[in-house]
């Protein structure tokens, strides 16, 4: 007769050790996260407060007298250098790099994955390896190579202008942003899609040539429709990078009207009129960061379940 061991039962009338890791676990995360949100409770309460309770007051506390007015002045009164003019124009100058850039990247990177995986050629593995290795290319490496195209896209535009009457935006600051955004992105969408391309059956692709379907007709029909989860993923990873992107913003609109967003927050915190107005520069803050927080809120949920769609293959 086989004797079975089983493990001595803890008492009932203690906490079990999984209570106690889970304690552990959920203190450190929020000791974590208040650290982290931090800094961001810290720039809100500021500013709805005034100038007056700021110099007085904790910096921790809550405004005594919330106030909209620091927003509406960073909005449109404050100075970005030696315009003021609030940040608004600024912040519809990444509007208008930021969308088409995205959408561009995300559509190419598509186009590339459902090649590498779909229609294979060969080389397509060195191909790849090539654009993998482009995500590992440093920003500040391409600054000076990225000067000299665009401005060889510039003295064209001018060419185009003098023959035709139109440049095509090209010498344009905000065109320039979205050529070197979807440039430099490129390798990273087309790795997010080929990835998720890798896992998707090849039968359905095969079935669909067979019917007579055609290379732009599978693409359209059938990969776009099954790609949901990565084009989030996709959207948000582009959306973060290239709406803080500070490093190409001033090095290729670094000045003028067509500065984006983060070069005239920039300018606001190092514009001085006598007193640092830090309710206008956290409220300029706050505004600059808006979008990004706003993408996370309505479409977070989908960025984990987006980065696993892929991982397993069947």
């Amino acid at each position: 007769m086989s004797v079975i061991a089983t493990p001595a039962r803890q008492s009932t009338g203690g906490i079990s050790a999984r209570t106690v890791n889970r304690i552990l676990i959920y203190s450190l995360l929020a000791l974590f996260a208040l650290f982290y949100l931090m800094p961001l409770f810290v720039m809100l309460v500021t500013s709805f407060k005034t100038m007056d309770e700021i110099q007085s007051g904790n910096m921790l506390a809550l405004p005594q007298a919330p106030t909209f007015e620091p927003w509406l002045k960073a909005w449109g009164e404050t100075c970005v250098g030696l315009t003021c003019a609030g940040i608004k124009g600024y912040f519809w100058n990444s509007i208008k790099m930021v969308v088409p850039a995205v959408l561009i990247s995300t559509l190419l990177g598509a186009l590339n994955g459902y090649v590498l995986t779909k229609w294979r050629f060969r080389g397509h593995t060195l191909v790849f390896g090539l654009m993998l290795f482009a995500c590992f290319i440093p920003f500040q490496s391409v600054l000076l190579p990225m000067a000299t195209i665009l401005g060889s896209l510039g003295r064209f535009g001018v060419t185009l202008r003098n023959a035709t009457g139109f440049s095509f935006g090209l010498g344009n600051p905000t065109v320039n942003l979205v050529f070197v955004h979807v440039v430099y992105g490129l390798g990273f969408t087309t790795l997010f899609f080929r990835n998720y391309y890798e896992a998707f059956p090849t039968e359905l692709v095969k079935a669909a040539q067979v019917d007579g379907a055609s290379f732009f007709q599978i693409f359209r029909r059938i990969m776009l429709p099954n790609s949901m989860p990565i084009f989030v993923v996709t959207v948000i990873y582009q959306f973060t990078n290239i709406w803080n992107d500070f490093l190409f913003a001033s090095a290729y609109a670094g000045t003028g009207d067509a500065m984006p967003m983060t070069v005239a927050l920039n300018n606001v915190v190092n514009t001085s009129t006598g007193v640092v107005e830090y309710n206008v520069n956290m409220a300029a803050a706050m505004i600059a960061a808006l979008p990004t927080l706003l993408v996370y809120v309505v479409a977070g949920r989908y960025f984990v379940r987006g980065l696993m769609a892929g991982a397993v293959k069947g």
